[in-house]
């Protein structure tokens, strides 16, 4: 396992080499919800929404089968969404990028300024309408407030998409002069499952 998390931690160093930095202003904005059905619990300040749920709340689009939204005294609101997968959008901050994710399950913290995809975790970044990187795992952590990307695989459970279980990326160099890459990317190199790495080959 340890091997695992050192290798996710190289992978990642890559991945953010252009900080990822989310839209601010999205933690002030209010929250905007439709749902086939909402049950409110006004003294726990919950709602639960079901039945193709999308909510947003500035540049960030949530989706999902079920979602709950907490909020504490102080303002800050704290959702748990379900689906098969849930869904995650949010824009980076001046720029003309986006983050995408989808999971099992996805827990969103306005108060730490955290997203957690929660398996079969699939975290894509977009340039424009380009896709430029995309990461997958059973679990991955965005922090928007220390710009960092935490992946762990889980080889014990592996799925379909992930037969390995393992940490997985494709990773697209973005020129240091702002311009656009080329469009033979991640989103024209599929990732491919491995057992072994290719060091290891007899």
């Amino acid at each position: 396992m340890r091997h695992l998390i050192l290798s996710s931690t190289f992978v990642l160093a890559a991945f953010v080499a252009a900080p990822v930095l989310a839209e601010q202003a999205d933690r002030l904005k209010p929250l905007n919800a439709e749902a086939d059905n909402l049950r409110y619990d006004d003294a726990r300040q919950v709602s639960v929404f079901t039945g193709n749920v999308v909510i947003t709340k500035g540049t960030i689009v949530i989706r999902g089968a079920q979602v709950e939204v907490r909020q504490d005294p102080q303002g800050n609101q704290f959702g748990v969404v379900q689906g098969s997968p849930g869904y995650f959008k949010q824009k980076r901050e001046g720029l003309d990028e986006y983050i995408e994710g989808l999971a099992k399950r996805i827990e969103y913290d306005s108060k730490a300024d955290t997203v957690r995809f929660i398996g079969e975790a699939v975290l894509r970044r977009y340039l424009g309408t380009q896709l430029n990187d995309e990461t997958r795992g059973s679990l991955i952590v965005y922090d928007n407030r220390t710009e960092v990307f935490t992946v762990d695989g889980n080889p014990a459970a592996g799925n379909a998409g992930n037969p390995g279980g393992r940490v997985r990326a494709t990773l697209t160099p973005v020129p240091r002069d702002g311009s656009t890459p080329p469009s033979n990317g991640a989103a024209n190199t599929p990732l491919r499952p491995s057992t072994q790495l290719e060091g290891q080959r007899q």
